[in-house]
């Protein structure tokens, strides 16, 4: 079934978006891409559908949710093998984000739970109030090419659970993988309908945000785009949560362990190419020595580090995933360079054997970077480390603070009183002490502030549930005998 809806924008329309291997540079598919009529189609398709899913008890929608998380394990391994293909990172780096994928469907499954509401019994003579969480009605989500598994997940299995239906615009870079974890929704048991995808570019994306029958719609990518989805999404009514860039910290004391804090940074800057909006670009060093020792440890450790196709079994880092992007950090180093900073390790003229037309960049660390430099200011989205210098943590809590993203932030210390300083005044929506990528749980949720988030509401977690559900209070009274009512024009109060 999936296969017809992914078929149908054949029928009028015959656009095509190449699928490259990032680590050979090869086109290895193509995909057709939906047309506006076809957006259209597979919003109607969700409406038609909702009715019956909606009615569903929660109890029969988590069972479907449990099948799936079975699936979904038993394909783990296939799964990230489609990631690391058309993404390109490395196996593991794959493997974790399948991982934080299935905790969130297992976060899902307790949606019996999750969506009892409240209830106040006797509120006034013979007076109950209790409040119920039901389902907005067609979702909406447009996902980013970093991760093709998890950030669909972060959305319509919790959108799902709630009693929505769920229309699901992938990157059109790397669609397989996302696809193939619908194709698995409906293993599951899945309702015909319910779920729907579509390949598609702007022309897709604004036609489902503008649609009249989308309730919701949920967003992940660049700052620019975020701003855009949800100016135009709420000016047409729809309630949105669009995540924007990021410019992350870590600030690192003098009192941190060191070798604790270089290899979490490692892992934060460099992991999957620096491409997940979490990652750590800017090392904020308090004090000169510090920085030397830092700056000093992460060269030692980049040198270790071996680049290499995604699926060469002890590869730590893969290629970026477009050729375009790879020209693009390539220049933000140029520019670095140009405007003053330090260039410790420079990657630009990375290639792999045998792969000399993949899309590679090695790592690339500065040091002495300032915040009026472009590699500063703006989000590279690559393997580029900035190492700041400051003289005190106020001063590194003012320069974070300062700046314009405010998505992740984390700092290294042995001081707890530095500590609690620090996740008391940093003006950021996911810190951490002593953990390189402050990323919550499916049990908690996730999100920035200021132009790192557009909306109200974090995805998954609690605020995924309040998200994806509309809250109803219903006040009933029932009475014994005949009633005692007389007419009341004045506002009713707890007499």
């Amino acid at each position: 079934m999936i296969e017809e809806i992914l078929k149908e924008p054949v029928k009028t329309q015959t656009k095509t978006q190449a699928i490259y291997n990032p680590a050979t540079g090869q086109v290895i598919k193509e995909i057709t891409l939906g047309s506006e009529n076809d957006a259209k189609k597979a919003v109607a398709k969700a409406k038609a559908a909702l009715k019956g899913w909606r009615k569903l008890s929660p109890l029969k929608r988590a069972r479907i949710l449990f099948k799936y998380n079975e699936l979904l394990n038993q394909h783990k391994e296939a799964l990230a093998k489609l990631i690391t293909l058309e993404h390109g990172k490395v196996h593991a780096d794959a493997l974790g984000e399948v991982q934080r994928g299935i905790e969130i469907v297992e976060f899902a499954c307790g949606i019996p739970h999750l969506l009892k509401g409240e209830h106040s019994h006797q509120v006034s003579s013979a007076i109950d109030s209790y409040g119920i969480r039901q389902s907005v009605g067609v979702c909406v989500g447009i996902t980013p090419f970093n991760f093709p598994m998890m950030v669909p997940m972060w959305m319509f299995p919790i959108a799902l659970a709630c009693g929505n239906t769920f229309v699901l615009k992938p990157s059109e870079r790397d669609p397989s993988v996302t696809m193939r974890i619908v194709e698995l929704m409906y293993e599951a048991g899945l309702p015909e309908d319910v779920l729907q995808v579509i390949n598609g570019d702007k022309t897709v994306v604004d036609t489902l945000i503008q649609h009249p029958d989308v309730a919701a719609v949920s967003f992940v990518g660049s700052t620019p785009i975020a701003k855009y989805i949800y100016e135009t999404a709420a000016k047409n009514g729809k309630r949105v949560q669009a995540l924007g860039g990021a410019k992350n910290h870590c600030t690192v004391m003098p009192d941190a362990n060191m070798d604790n804090a270089v290899n979490g940074l490692i892992g934060a800057a460099f992991g999957s190419a620096g491409e997940r909006c979490m990652a750590i670009s800017v090392a904020v060093a308090v004090g000169d020595a510090t920085a030397d020792k830092l700056v000093q440890k992460l060269s030692e450790k980049i040198e270790q580090l071996k680049v290499a196709p995604g699926d060469v079994a002890d590869a730590d880092m893969g290629p970026v995933i477009t050729a375009e992007h790879r020209k693009r950090i390539i220049n933000y180093i140029d520019l670095g360079i140009e405007q003053g900073a330090t260039l410790i390790k420079d990657g630009r003229s990375f290639t792999y054997p045998g792969h000399e037309d993949g899309f590679f960049v090695g790592p690339a660390l500065f040091d002495h970077v300032t915040p009026e430099m472009t590699i500063y200011q703006e989000e590279i989205f690559g393997p580029v480390l900035c190492v700041v210098r400051v003289k005190t943590l106020q001063e590194a809590i003012d320069l974070i603070n300062q700046n314009s993203f405010a998505n992740g932030a984390t700092i290294y210390t042995n001081n707890g009183a530095n500590a609690r300083v620090y996740t008391d005044e940093i003006e950021i929506g996911m810190v951490g002490v002593n953990v390189p990528i402050p990323v919550p749980m499916a049990f908690h949720s996730f999100g920035g502030w200021k132009s790192s988030l557009f909306g109200d509401t974090h995805v998954h977690g609690p605020e995924g549930i309040h998200f994806y559900t509309r809250l109803k209070t219903i006040t009933t009274r029932w009475h014994d005998g005949d009633s005692d009512l007389t007419n009341q024009l004045s506002m009713p109060t707890l007499q």
